[in-house]
Formats: structure tokens, sequence, C-alpha cells
């Protein structure tokens, strides 16, 4: 018997699946985004862009832009009592209230 995989993309099937009428690529505009810091963002994945994403865990978490770090942004998110810093391409972000 082999052994299950425990992969980054693991149990991640509906999260990470586009409908029928989502395929392909992104809009470009999607990735020039900019943020401000202290924004407030939401984190959605976007599966057809890898680099960059956040872990699946995360996906629809509401946010605060912290900094730029690269091409990236560091979010801060509220993970029950704690506070979790998660780098994240402006792909997988959207405004909130959008």
């Amino acid at each position: 018997m082999a052994k299950r995989s425990k992969g980054y993309r693991s149990k991640s099937r509906g999260k990470l699946t586009k409908h029928v009428r989502e395929h392909g690529l992104s809009p470009v505009s999607r990735v020039i985004q900019n943020f401000e810091p202290g924004a407030k963002i939401i984190i959605i994945l976007d599966p057809s862009v890898v680099k960059g994403q956040p872990h699946s865990r995360y996906h629809g978490r509401v946010g605060i832009v912290q900094r730029r770090q690269g091409r990236a942004y560091v979010v801060d998110i509220k993970d029950g009592g704690s506070t979790k810093r998660i780098i994240s391409r402006p792909e997988h972000l959207r405004v909130a209230g959008e």
C-alpha cells in the first residue's frame, strides 16, 4: 500500500478549482494592483497562479496589509487568539468590500 501524499495543495480540490467560465489565466489588472499599508484585503486563491500562493487554509480570510516585500505583500490576519503573518502575491488578494 502506498503512503498518502500530504503535499502543499492536498485536500483543496474545491478551493483550487475554477468554475467552467473562469478557466485560463487571470486578467493582468489583478497582477499589477497596488495596496497601501493598512488596507483591508481578502485572501482569495487564484488556482491558475501557483507562485506566491498562501496556504489554502487562509482562503477567504480578511487581513490588513503591513508592507510590500518584493512583488508580494505581507498581510496580518487573526487566527484564533493569535496574529499570523502571510506573504502573498497580489493575484491572490482582493480589496475588502468589492
